[in-house]
């Protein structure tokens, strides 16, 4: 197909086009008005990597920095965090699905979309799910140096009660409470005992796993400095239980000099345990320091502002996609009628299917009004339409130059092409040209001679047969002001076997004797799809086919072509009726009609006089004409040599 046809195509189907482009966008605009006004608002958020691993520049650190932010992303969604948004607005529930998180390009930067349909309630939560990040990210930091504070918590008060309880002693010199410390220490030395176990196990873990990573390393270094800490307490602690045990050994018989003794040695043991407190105090902050170094944070660079505008629906959007696909939705519905629509439409088509040239071009008829009571080529002989049947005529003579077409028969495909008004036009404009026509009706199941030219029908061609009566008693003559007499037979009453009357001798006699007394006889006959048309066209001299285009369809018209190749029959063309004038589609785009024709046409439709068309317009079909001409010449000039 060329660009002209698809353009054509588009110029017919634009209603429908159209209507399914207006469906579409109302309906589109309409379900997205009744959708609910959905608001947005968007924070941003900056998160920052511990000092201690922030001071290492490498590769690593930079991967290490996109995975934390995927992970604070992803932590924005959990249900601890959205459960904290809860409680501190007091709002129902907050789903995920309002929550939207993303990385901005390759930064530390993350921008919260918060969508509700509420607008203030956008920015309360977008504040709030801030807030409960940084309160859940301290939560999960300070989690992991919770239980050793709490252990170095528990030996500091541990300590401190020793130290007051050493204080006792020394003031009172309580053999009693000597053995309370004892007990005492023995406990706080098992307890190290197991710190420092456990911690030793941390450390052949992560040296199994390996320290290639800096973070690994200064996390290895931080537990060994731990255990040598450990490891200075767990001596003084040791210092200290054998102090008392000497103590408790020598406190049942003690003499002035013994218990200065003693008391010098409460004392030391005081000392020791003074030390310890000070180093577990030193501890406990190493651990606190650790963690602070270790802890990333969670800070707002961005307040949400309050929406000024829904984003969601946007009708107008909607309206122009639902458009959009209604409109193709429309073509879609155009191109599947076109691909299954198997009509012959183009001149082309009835050269590749029928393997005939068309010899005519006939537009559709500017009726005025009295039904089929009419012949346009009388009634308008300067219009368009005249014209062109007067190309019709002149293909034919040109084709009949070996032999001359007497008897031409005018069928086609299918009912209601147009038979009947080409063979009476076709008649009359032969009469126009001086020529002694003759239409006769050959329909015998279904005539319209009669009518199409409002004679009576009381006797015809079946009164021939029956009754045997003359060729003058069943002639009509019919002229007008415009054409000379043209006989008419028509076609009589009806008989049970037309195609056993059409087949006989006697319609072989009839033709005879119709040819020599009129110099063209045109036969109107039923369509191919009955058997009578095959056995006329194998009595005359041509056939013409009728097409209409854009409704004969190529089946029916490729069968009529081959039973009327089985019958012998000498088809000399096919003739294209009832064009629409706006749609050059159907004849191969080709603008045969002017508009000066056209308007002409139009105003002599309405009964006034017609004009004489200019000299210089070149009539219809001038052009198939002398192709045809000149081939036919080439034939002559070569059976001539």
């Amino acid at each position: 197909m060329e660009i002209s046809q698809y353009l054509s195509i588009a110029r017919r189907w634009a209603w429908l086009l159209i209507l399914g482009m207006v469906l579409g966008a109302a309906g589109g605009y309409w379900l997205s008005d009744q959708e609910t006004r959905v608001y947005q608002a968007s924070t941003r958020i900056m998160v920052s990597r511990a000092p201690l691993q922030a001071s290492a520049g490498s590769d690593f650190y930079y991967i290490s920095d996109q995975q934390l932010t995927q992970t604070y992303i992803e932590l924005l969604t959990t249900n601890s965090v959205l459960d904290r948004v809860h409680a501190q607005l007091g709002y129902e529930d907050v789903y995920p699905y309002q929550i939207q998180a993303r990385q901005v390009n390759d930064t530390r930067i993350v921008e919260i979309t918060i969508q509700d349909t509420n607008p203030q309630r956008t920015v309360d939560i977008a504040n709030a799910l801030v807030q409960a990040l940084k309160l859940q990210n301290e939560e999960i930091q300070a989690g992991r140096y919770a239980a050793s504070e709490e252990s170095l918590q528990t030996q500091v008060s541990q300590v401190q009660s020793q130290i007051s309880s050493l204080q006792s002693q020394i003031d009172q010199l309580s053999n009693q409470n000597l053995q309370q410390q004892i007990a005492d220490a023995e406990t706080q030395i098992t307890q190290v005992q197991q710190n420092m176990n456990a911690l030793q196990k941390e450390i052949d873990e992560m040296r199994r796993k390996g320290t290639s990573t800096a973070e690994a390393k200064a996390a290895l270094a931080d537990k060994q400095a731990q255990m040598e800490q450990m490891k200075s307490i767990f001596d003084l602690y040791q210092q200290a239980y054998a102090n008392l045990v000497v103590l408790g050994r020598t406190g049942a018989n003690t003499t002035n000099d013994q218990s200065t003794q003693r008391i010098s040695q409460l004392q030391t043991t005081l000392s020791l345990y003074q030390q310890i407190y000070v180093n577990l105090l030193n501890n406990l902050e190493t651990v606190r320091f650790s963690r602070l170094q270790n802890t990333q944070s969670v800070d707002q660079i961005e307040t949400p502002e309050l929406p000024f505008g829904p984003i969601s629906p946007q009708p107008m959007r909607s309206g122009m996609l639902a458009g959009a696909v209604g409109l193709m939705l429309a073509a879609g519905i155009v191109f599947l009628v076109e691909y299954l629509d198997d009509s012959i439409k183009t001149p082309e088509d009835v050269e590749r299917l029928l393997e005939l040239p068309l010899i005519g071009y006939i537009a559709e008829m500017q009726m005025n009004g009295k039904g089929e009571s009419q012949v346009y080529v009388s009634r308008q002989p300067r219009s368009p339409v005249s014209e062109a049947f007067r190309s019709l005529r002149t293909n034919l003579e040109f084709s009949a130059v070996d032999k001359p077409l007497r008897t031409i028969l005018v069928t086609g495909a299918e009912a209601g092409d147009g038979k009947t008004t080409i063979a009476a036009n076709l008649a009359a404009i032969f009469a126009q040209g001086g020529k002694r026509v003759l239409l006769m009706d050959c329909d015998l199941r279904r005539p319209r001679v009669h009518r199409f030219l409002g004679i009576q029908n009381r006797v015809g061609l079946t009164d021939l047969f029956r009754e045997g009566l003359s060729l003058e008693a069943v002639t009509y003559q019919w002229s007008d002001a415009s054409s000379k007499a043209m006989s008419v037979i028509t076609s009589g009453s009806l008989p049970p076997n037309p195609a056993e009357l059409l087949g006989s001798h006697k319609m072989n006699a009839i033709l005879a004797e119709l040819t020599s007394r009129v110099d063209v006889v045109v036969i109107d006959s039923p369509p191919s799809l009955v058997s009578d048309a095959q056995i006329l066209a194998a009595k005359v001299d041509g056939v013409l086919l009728v097409v209409q285009p854009g409704k004969t369809h190529a089946g029916a018209a490729r069968a009529m072509r081959e039973q009327l190749d089985r019958a012998g029959a000498r088809v000399v063309g096919a003739v294209f009726n009832r064009i629409p004038r706006n749609r050059g589609y159907y004849y191969g785009g080709y603008r045969y009609y002017s508009p000066y024709y056209y308007q002409n046409d139009r105003y002599l439709a309405g009964g006034e006089p017609a004009q004489a068309a200019p000299a210089e317009v070149i009539a219809p079909q001038e052009k198939p004409a002398q192709s045809l001409l000149s081939r036919l010449w080439k034939r002559q000039n070569q059976a001539e040599k």
